[in-house]
């Protein structure tokens, strides 16, 4: 019998990887350019409308790191399958009518996405060990470009006669339902594959200062996404931007990650150590913040394109760090799901905390302090997750 992961078999699968990332980030990134219009019909507060970021990700802390126990009790391939059927199902309910089912609708995408985000990295090491780089840059170019996309379309979706914000966001249902469809196939090939039911990871995670390191990491590149998300444009809309150009300078911060989540893990799995792209991150993160709090609103496209390439690196890097900071497919699915169980749940304080202190102030001046500041402790975490070190290593 040939290898599970030969041929056609080893197609599929990265195919089925594909499809499943590019149904991860939409169905958040749609919501921000729409978040003005959600707050206004559902009569929500600002804090209250971060609180629609923050509450899947507080999912995802939830869920992460319990995924890599489920997996092996229940079987990888079960896992991602019931994870795509639940995200259906959330983008339908967050569709209907009512405040109630918005949340709860919202809160099932979150927990199904933690599932994928935990272990899709560990299924690209266990299965592509010499191609991890490769497969990790295409697995987030997949997810980035549809979530650009979905940023970019969705103001003009909603201006559409009779369709609104609703129909705009229920129209990623199709997104993932065409990837719940598709990963059947690959439940065979899951089974029978290698590193699916592994045995338990071989050092305490939770115990390990470069695990920490990469934690952090983890969650403070993540805040600074979700943040940017939920809140840029309305920032441009309040100095003047329209809803529909602001909408397309957030497509375009999203275009902007593109290329650099491809080549990002592609160059840091040939560097001893990621800590010259560490410094690249944190810096471009720093001007980019620095000009949107500073800068006229002529120059946002650029501050956008700053925090975008910073974004492309922080994302890849962060991805790339769960499998060179770890030697088996077991050790990279529980160092992602410490990093992101923790991670996010840094980040699910961002959203809420942003709206919070605008509220509080009337001004964007400390919100956007803030987000510069996280963008300089960035820098101090990633030195130490740059590292060429593995987790449980005691040098």
């Amino acid at each position: 019998m040939s290898r599970p992961d030969a041929g056609s078999g080893r197609f599929l699968l990265v195919l089925g990887i594909l499809f499943v990332a590019a149904a991860l980030r939409a169905p958040f990134t749609s919501v921000g350019p729409l978040l003005g219009l959600i707050r206004d019909d559902l009569g929500l507060t600002n804090t209250l409308a971060g609180f629609i970021t923050t509450l899947p990700l507080l999912a995802f802390a939830l869920l992460s790191p319990f995924a890599p126990q489920l997996a092996r009790r229940y079987g990888l391939g079960n896992i991602l399958l019931l994870a795509m059927l639940a995200l259906s199902i959330g983008i339908l309910l967050r569709s209907a009518a009512g405040v109630v089912t918005f949340f709860t609708g919202t809160a099932l995408i979150g927990l199904a996405i933690a599932v994928c985000n935990v272990l899709l990295p560990g299924l690209i090491k266990g299965r592509f060990p010499a191609r991890i780089g490769l497969l990790t840059g295409m697995y987030t170019v997949s997810m980035n470009l549809c979530a650009a996309a979905a940023s970019g379309f969705s103001v003009p979706l909603a201006g559409i006669a009779g369709f609104g914000w609703r129909g705009t966001l229920s129209l990623w249902f199709i997104v993932a339902a065409l990837s719940t469809v598709f990963w059947i196939p690959q439940m065979k090939n899951l089974v029978q594959g290698n590193g699916t039911r592994s045995a338990a990871a071989s050092v305490n995670i939770w115990r390990s200062p470069l695990a920490w390191q990469v934690t952090l990491f983890m969650g403070l590149q993540s805040l600074l996404y979700y943040v940017l998300i939920a809140w840029f444009s309305v920032i441009l809309s309040e100095r003047g931007m329209s809803s529909g150009h602001a909408g397309w300078i957030l497509s375009l911060m999203q275009l902007a990650q593109l290329p650099f989540t491809f080549f990002v893990p592609l160059w840091a799995g040939r560097l001893k150590n990621q800590r010259g792209l560490v410094l690249i991150t944190s810096i471009l993160f720093f001007l980019g913040i620095l000009g949107i709090w500073l800068g006229s609103s002529g120059w946002m496209a650029l501050w956008a394109v700053c925090i975008g390439i910073a974004g492309g690196f922080a994302f890849g890097l962060a991805m790339m760090f769960f499998s060179l900071r770890t030697r088996t497919f077991q050790e990279a699915s529980e160092l992602s799901g410490m990093a992101q169980s923790v991670g996010y749940l840094l980040a699910a304080a961002g959203p809420a905390l942003f709206g919070l202190l605008h509220d509080a102030t009337h001004s964007w001046n400390a919100p956007l302090a803030l987000l510069a500041a996280a963008s300089l402790l960035l820098f101090v975490v990633g030195m130490g997750a740059g590292r060429d070190r593995y987790v449980g290593e005691q040098r």
